[in-house]
């Protein structure tokens, strides 16, 4: 007989954990093995199992007491680099969305989900997908339509820009490049300034960094 996925759950209400782990004995190949009700105490749990039968699948919810779910991705990562972790909540707050994804969540589902989307998601992850709720699919397909009319209009980098860019990310220094394009350095401190502004960084590595992983570089 195939194993079963074995599934941990981290969710501080006792009743809705009793509710997964009824809706969940009766799949034959998901086996919900372990429940917390702190992410510490589901980490300190990971740290002691050191790699032996570790949870296949991590359901986690974000409104947690101490360590918050957002916190605690990256810990679940450390501990468990090879178990993805499926964010089970009621939030749909835009922030929340993105800082799971962004922290390397595997999925995001609100619990309002049904037992067979439940289900389905965790077959789903653990061959490789990244389930999202519906309304939270639509809302990034949304944002993703929305986002690039934004960076064509006034957040998009001049050919100046980019220019100035590309040389600070060769290394060069602000005097450096103003005589490579033959400017003032006043000028330069301007077209950095704009850079920041546009791609809402801080620094200089920032904006290389950033403009690498937008494939503006």
């Amino acid at each position: 007989m195939k194993k079963p996925i074995n599934v941990m759950l981290v969710e501080d209400n006792p009743e809705y954990r009793e509710g997964m782990a009824i809706a969940l004995e009766v799949v034959p190949d998901i086996s919900l093995t372990t429940q917390f009700g702190t992410a510490e105490i589901a980490l300190r749990s990971l740290q002691e199992m050191a790699g032996a039968n570790v949870p296949d699948i991590v359901l986690l919810d974000l409104n947690l007491p101490g360590l918050s779910g957002i916190e605690a991705l990256p810990w679940f990562a450390t501990y468990s680099p090879e178990t993805p972790v499926i964010i089970l909540t009621q939030s749909n707050r835009e922030a929340d969305v993105l800082a799971a994804i962004t922290a390397g969540a595997a999925g995001y589902l609100l619990k309002s989900s049904t037992r067979d989307q439940l289900i389905e998601a965790i077959r789903l992850v653990k061959k490789g997908g990244s389930p999202i709720d519906p309304h939270i699919a639509r809302y990034i397909l949304q944002t993703l339509r929305e986002r690039p009319r934004k960076a064509n209009d006034e957040r998009a980098l001049s050919e100046r820009e980019i220019e100035v860019l590309s040389l600070l990310g060769e290394g060069l220094v602000k005097k450096e490049i103003a005589g490579e394009l033959g400017i003032s350095s006043h000028t330069v401190d301007n077209h950095m300034r704009h850079i920041y502004e546009k791609l809402q960084v801080p620094n200089a590595p920032a904006a290389i960094t950033k403009a690498f992983k937008a494939g503006i570089l």
